[in-house]
């Protein structure tokens, strides 16, 4: 798991390096909405300020691996207005060859059982006793932020995890 979860490089690449199927993303939601408190204070957000928020499970071979959600603010949008037309195209392929692209620190983190990301993980089947692990990271696109949260659901243990990590460390 400490490979997936400290791997800086693209999540979408190397879920379709693992090795389990054809990959996909499928959007569970997408809508503009008022982030979390602490995904606000993480984008410097002011408390009623909305921004695209994007929910989506991450697929190999018809399983899902990771449940991701993505905070778009509005002001990254005016740059990036392509991010809001993804649809069921992923994320990270868009990010990762974008030139202006820096990643700032990966935060990683035990999700417990009063965390509402958990909810994700059960509504597909994960146990309330799985241990769960989760990264997020703010990407810095054309000098504008968004965050990425990705929760890993325990049917990333079948995957084949990174070989060689990228550096997550920001630039």
């Amino acid at each position: 798991m400490w490979r997936w979860l400290c791997d800086g490089g693209s999540l979408t690449k190397r879920l379709r390096q693992a090795g389990t199927g054809a990959f996909r993303v499928r959007v569970q939601r997408q809508r503009y909405a008022r982030p979390r408190p602490h995904e606000a204070a993480l984008l410097g957000l002011r408390r009623a300020e909305r921004a695209l928020v994007r929910e989506v499970f991450l697929d190999t071979g018809g399983v899902p691996r990771v449940f991701a959600r993505t905070v778009i603010p509005l002001r990254t949008l005016q740059r990036t207005g392509y991010l809001s037309r993804l649809g069921s195209r992923p994320l990270g392929a868009k990010l990762f060859a974008d030139p202006s692209l820096r990643r700032e620190k990966l935060q990683i983190a035990r999700i417990d059982q009063e965390q509402t990301m958990l909810e994700a993980a059960t509504s597909i089947g994960a146990s309330q006793t799985d241990t769960l692990w989760a990264r997020r990271s703010v990407f810095v696109l054309r000098k504008r932020g968004l965050l990425v949260n990705e929760l890993f659901l325990p049917q990333i243990a079948s995957c084949r995890a990174p070989r060689r990590m990228s550096g997550a460390v920001s630039r």
